[in-house]
């Protein structure tokens, strides 16, 4: 059983739409080292999860749930450098396109179109090349030792695609959700590390990779000075057995620690997308839109009538 908190886990940078960064975030999302596959990856080792090692599962499980939200900040933030670039300013009940206007020219010479075609200005599931995210990234061997050495070198390949990510635009909207994920990459590569330390293997010459000095990167030091990046959370309403592992000094042997927390110790609103007309989303012609307004009018009553009674 699953709840879920309407907020995010990192706040997205308001800046101008970039549907060419956009589409290289697309990678980050449903590219084969993406977050799309690991949180499939997890979710599907946790569950398929042998034995009675629970602290492992946990760990496993844990970052799993973390995934989910990554999923979502990356997937607005796609759809937030999307969002408005055409630019059309018509009226809401209007004809986007009427009279032969070439409302959305823009969008056919963009890397990937299907962001206006078939998206609406919104993420997709496929990679920066278009192709649709697939299972058969999935790795879920059922060897202990093998699942937290594939989820090492996907956790390591997945940052060190975001670096290169990082590098291609000084989109604040791109630049503030990609070192977030830098941060969180980089503590999840210990979080599986210091699993394996666990079972004998040792790994202070090699962590982090890539193996450079993130805090270079000014939006990736404040988070790293924050420690996100030695963090790690359960999302356990009830209990886990995580810290088990999570815990003591970093495998990057670098003086730091790690720490495990129920959840992150911050959220972030989500902000609602705006009506596009000319993506006809969400489409309400005047009539629709006066039974939608009506019913938000009727829930508003009722839940005060609600909050009066408690």
């Amino acid at each position: 059983m699953y709840y879920y908190n309407q907020t995010l886990i990192n706040p997205i940078e308001i800046d101008q739409p970039d549907p060419s960064a956009a589409n290289a975030l697309q990678e980050g999302l449903g590219g084969q080292f993406g977050e799309m596959r690991t949180m499939m990856q997890y979710f599907f080792q946790s569950l398929n999860f042998r034995g009675k090692a629970v602290e492992y599962r946990d760990l496993i499980q844990g970052i799993a749930l973390e995934e989910i939200s990554h999923v979502e900040l990356i997937g607005r933030t796609i759809s937030q450098l999307l969002d408005g670039a055409p630019g059309y300013h018509g009226k809401k009940f209007s004809v986007p396109g009427e009279n032969g206007e070439p409302t959305m020219d823009m969008a056919k010479e963009q890397k990937n179109p299907h962001h206006f075609i078939v998206g609406a200005q919104g993420a997709l599931p496929v990679d920066a090349a278009g192709n649709p995210w697939s299972g058969s990234y999935v790795h879920n061997n059922g060897n202990l030792i093998l699942d937290l050495l594939d989820n090492l070198v996907l956790e390591s390949t997945g940052r060190l695609q975001k670096c290169r990510i990082y590098q291609m635009s000084s989109n604040k909207s791109l630049r503030s959700t990609v070192s977030f994920l830098i941060a969180r990459d980089e503590a999840h590569e210990m979080a599986f590390a210091k699993a394996l330390e666990t079972l004998g293997v040792e790994w202070n010459k090699i962590l982090p990779i890539p193996k450079f000095d993130s805090s270079k990167y000014p939006e990736v030091k404040k988070l790293i000075d924050a420690g996100i990046n030695r963090e790690q959370y359960h999302f356990c309403l009830d209990s886990s057995q995580m810290e088990v592992i999570f815990n003591g000094s970093a495998p990057a042997n670098d003086g730091s620690s790690l720490t495990t927390l129920p959840e992150p110790q911050e959220n972030f609103a989500i902000k609602p997308s705006p009506e596009r007309p000319e993506e006809f989303a969400p489409g309400l012609d005047p009539e629709l839109q006066e039974l939608v307004d009506a019913l938000t009018d009727a829930k508003t009553k009722i839940n005060g009538k609600t909050d009066k009674r408690r």
